[in-house]
């Protein structure tokens, strides 16, 4: 009989694509780690594993075992789950990833989850979004906030929450700017501060800047928005961010925080979960708790 700890192991270098990071990953060492994939293989009677000084990938029939066992994983957690939920207990640990401009919302979704079900613990990480919708295939993520553009709905359930609009943050030392609001194209006049190229926040970005013909100067980039926001207060250059991140964390002093128009630009941000024949207890708690917190 196949062992649900030899198909985790499978999972887990799958994931990782190197046998110490997915050793690590599963808590043991790597030659137990080995033996496990060893196990697997002379059970099933076939290569799974491509070797070599490294590792290499799956074979064909790899990928099957691949694709057969996460399902068996998937099953046997919702299998648990539904136990618990039966005795009243929604209770467990929730992987939800989230693009860095949603970051702060899933932090209120945390806040909402624990007062609705302090049973579950809910495990954030921030990654672009073609990592979400990865990690969404490999179980890495439960659920992910990203971006619903793209998202291939015959194999994920998409449910979105809000529309991502922007503000450019100044830092006051570096001008007065007047009026409620600032252009796209008066915006790239300044030095701007933007997300790292590979986020598709920063396409986004760059697209908007290209339709309106402005260029830009862009004088530092990064991966979160905690070092951008940290700099355009110091008066390094200007900041275009979410609202939504803004609406989180509240007043900001020695700054103008201007919507940025013609154009004004919303792309939907949505929660986006796996499909499944039968959904996990906890999942379906995130889900419920999201839609029953959004504004009306």
């Amino acid at each position: 009989m196949l062992d649900l700890r030899d198909l985790e192991c499978l999972s887990a270098l799958a994931r990782h694509k190197h046998f110490a990071r997915a050793a690590e990953d599963c808590g043991m060492s790597q030659p137990a780690f080995s033996m496990r994939i060893r196990n697997l293989e002379e059970r099933l009677e076939t290569q799974i594993v491509r070797r070599g000084n490294r590792f290499q990938g799956l074979t064909a029939e790899g990928e099957v075992v691949l694709a057969h066992g996460r399902a068996i994983l998937d099953a046997t957690r919702v299998l648990e789950d539904q136990v618990r939920a039966a005795k009243g207990e929604v209770i467990g640990r929730l992987r939800l990833g989230a693009i860095p401009t949603a970051n702060a919302f899933a932090a209120q979704v945390a806040v909402w989850l624990r007062a609705a079900h302090p049973g579950i613990t809910l495990q954030i990480d921030t990654t672009n979004s073609l990592s979400l919708l990865q990690g969404l295939e490999d179980g890495r993520f439960d659920a992910a906030l990203t971006y619903t553009d793209g998202v291939a709905t015959s194999l994920l359930r998409v449910e979105p929450l809000y529309g991502e609009r922007y503000v450019l943050m100044l830092a006051d030392s570096l001008g007065e700017l007047q009026g409620g609001e600032i252009s796209w194209a008066e915006a790239a006049t300044h030095p701007l501060i933007l997300l790292e190229k590979e986020m598709q926040n920063r396409r986004i970005i760059d697209r908007i800047f290209e339709d309106v013909g402005a260029e830009v100067q862009v004088v530092a980039e990064t991966d979160g928005f905690t070092a951008m926001i940290a700099m355009a207060v110091e008066g390094m250059g200007a900041a275009v961010l979410p609202h939504v991140l803004i609406d989180r964390l509240g007043v900001f002093v020695g700054v103008s925080l201007l919507p940025l128009v013609d154009p004004v630009v919303e792309k939907s941000v949505g929660l986006v979960l796996p499909e499944r024949p039968q959904q996990i207890p906890a999942v379906e708690a995130l889900r419920d708790t999201v839609r029953r917190n959004l504004p009306k």
